[in-house]
């Protein structure tokens, strides 16, 4: 007999237990605290509200496990909501003391002589999100928001077009997803606001994008990048804090968007780490080898050489700026952070802007509570509030930034120089440059190679420098129940043996950074497959799902877009401690 699913009735539940949801939550415990307050002294009328009706939820085992970022931290909305935040004990690392942006060349770097404006981190501070993510719960905490780890948000509740709550993914299911001895169905949370703050390319963003496609409507796809990033340990007493480099160049091509960072940490920590933008031509370009060759660049190993690396991680980027944000808004449900579009990506910034969108989300809940009314006209006040906000000042001015690199690096550098003279004008006339998804950009085998396709040629691992795939994920931390569902769902692998195999040699082998995806060889005596007209290139897909580190790069980079990313079984995943 099924069991029956606990319900839990709430004001407000965030998913994601992210910047944004935090700040949301803490935001809005003080909304109800000033709004008891008045209730008490006679200034307002109608009942207490209670704390205990905010929820926030997460899929990590521990708050904070999966919280990865740069990360040079703009404080302005910590002083919004905590005003003296270091004070109130907010950990970072170190206020940035130095800031250079190098252009790299094959063998040396040139460093700007004048640090551009909007690279400018001077009252900024580096930081560790994992460590920012579990301060902020425990003061959300202390105000009696409830916060619950292992609680992947697996489906959104409708009834017509209105979300309802969020049902948690089940416990206790084997791998052929049939109920084990600890079997326990996820509970329902009906909340009267649901908050998506799940990060990039969220699972329950994508089902209400499905359901209601109307949010995405004149919007421009959003476009992606991945960051992966590696704490290095170097000698005592050689590395001060607060140290902060950007790179542009080399090892990627003109034709690749991305580029390399290197912050000081504290006790110290190089914090390294390279960017790829997910729209590269390529389709054999890996992110993570081109990682290992930043680290084998002479101005870098100079730097990292006689440290050790001890931590590991990767994490989708959203970067289609302004006109790639979805409508944040509809019936019983807000998007905030990441999950919004919310990062300036010519700033490489988005902590400030997703703590705002949390904060100016719960003053939008805490009305729709008081009103009684979470419907899509009062819930449409969120937009307003972030049109009013420095958000849209901040988000605006980098509006066709990325677009603006489809033409190559030098035709990106030259749109952001004239850029900053017109405003943010994309190319100094346009005010909105259109947009492609990034896995559209990627070029079959035979038009980006020709007829002489080579092999995918993996640089030279060290261990001391560089490192595979696997040694990384070991350093990631990352653990999943290998008799759990597998959390990839490829809904026709045939297409990976056939179509996929000879127009594009299989990318996910090498987009993806911790070797989840494999190409085998077929068992014996397994039946050839034809699709759509292609041969069985005689191996089949492998997924190692256990290696995977939730950066969401095969979900947004497969040419064919049959890949769907959904949170695992409660707890899976990477530990990003200090990352």
């Amino acid at each position: 007999m099924a069991q029956e699913r606990d319900l839990l009735e709430l004001d407000a539940v965030f998913v994601g237990a992210g910047p944004a949801s935090l700040a949301g939550a803490i935001r809005l415990a003080q909304l109800y605290a000033e709004h008891n307050a008045a209730v008490k002294s006679g200034a307002k009328p109608g009942p207490e509200l209670s704390t205990d009706n905010i929820l926030v939820i997460d899929k990590a085992r521990a708050i904070g496990d999966h919280g990865i970022s740069g990360a040079v931290m703009d404080p302005r909305a910590m002083r919004e909501l905590f005003g003296d935040f270091l004070a109130a004990g907010c950990p970072v690392e170190s206020q940035v003391t130095s800031d250079a942006l190098w252009f790299m060349t094959k063998s040396g770097h040139i460093k700007a002589p004048i640090q551009p404006p909007m690279m400018n981190n001077s009252g900024k501070y580096v930081a560790s999100l994992n460590k920012l993510v579990k301060w902020l719960a425990e003061q959300a905490e202390k105000l009696g928001v409830q916060v619950y780890p292992e609680f992947p948000g697996q489906e959104l509740l409708f009834d017509g077009e209105r979300v309802l709550g969020v049902r948690v993914g089940d416990k206790g299911l084997d791998k052929n997803g049939q109920p084990k001895r600890n079997y326990e169905p996820g509970p329902d949370l009906i909340a009267k606001v649901t908050v998506l703050g799940e990060g990039p390319r969220g699972t329950l963003a994508k089902q209400l994008g499905r359901k209601l496609p109307v949010l995405a409507q004149g919007k421009n796809p959003q476009v992606y990048s991945i960051g992966i990033k590696e704490l290095w340990q170097m000698p005592k007493g050689s590395t001060p804090a607060g140290q902060v480099i950007h790179t542009l160049g080399a090892p990627l091509d003109n034709d690749t968007f991305g580029g390399g960072f290197i912050y000081s940490m504290a006790d110290d920590i190089w914090d390294v780490g390279f960017v790829v933008g997910l729209d590269y031509l390529n389709p054999t370009l890996s992110p993570h080898a081109e990682f290992q060759r930043f680290k084998q660049h002479p101005s870098v190993a100079k730097l990292i050489g006689g440290g050790q690396m001890f931590r590991y991680g990767a994490k989708a980027i959203p970067e289609g700026g302004w006109f790639a944000m979805p409508r944040p808004y509809a019936d019983g449900v807000l998007l905030v952070g990441d999950t919004a579009g919310m990062l300036n990506p010519l700033k490489l910034k988005g902590i400030h802007l997703a703590m705002k969108s949390g904060m100016l989300a719960a003053e939008t809940i805490y009305d729709a509570i008081v009103m009684g009314d979470a419907s899509t006209s009062t819930l449409s006040a969120y937009q307003g509030r972030v049109e009013k906000s420095w958000i849209r000042t901040d988000l605006y001015a980098a509006r066709n930034f990325h677009q603006g690199f489809d033409a190559g690096r030098l035709a990106g550098l030259f749109n952001v120089s004239l850029g900053m003279i017109t405003g943010g004008r994309g190319f100094g006339v346009h005010d909105r440059l259109p947009g492609r998804a990034g896995y559209e950009r990627m070029e079959k085998l035979v038009d980006y190679f020709g007829r002489d396709v080579p092999g995918f040629e993996r640089p030279v691992y060290d261990n001391k420098l560089t490192f595979n795939r696997l040694d990384d994920v070991f350093r990631s931390g990352t653990s999943h129940d290998e008799d759990s569902p597998n959390h990839l769902h490829v809904a026709d692998t045939e297409i990976c043996a056939t179509r996929c195999a000879s127009e594009f040699g299989n990318p996910c082998q090498y987009f993806c950074p911790a070797a989840v995806y494999e190409m085998v060889p077929a068992a014996a005596g397994a039946p050839p497959i034809t699709k759509d007209g292609f041969a069985d290139s005689g191996k089949r897909l492998q997924i190692n799902f256990a290696n995977c580190v939730h950066c969401k790069t095969c979900d947004i980079m497969d040419p064919y877009q049959i890949i769907d990313w959904v949170p695992p079984e409660g707890g899976g995943g990477p530990v990003y401690t200090g990352l």
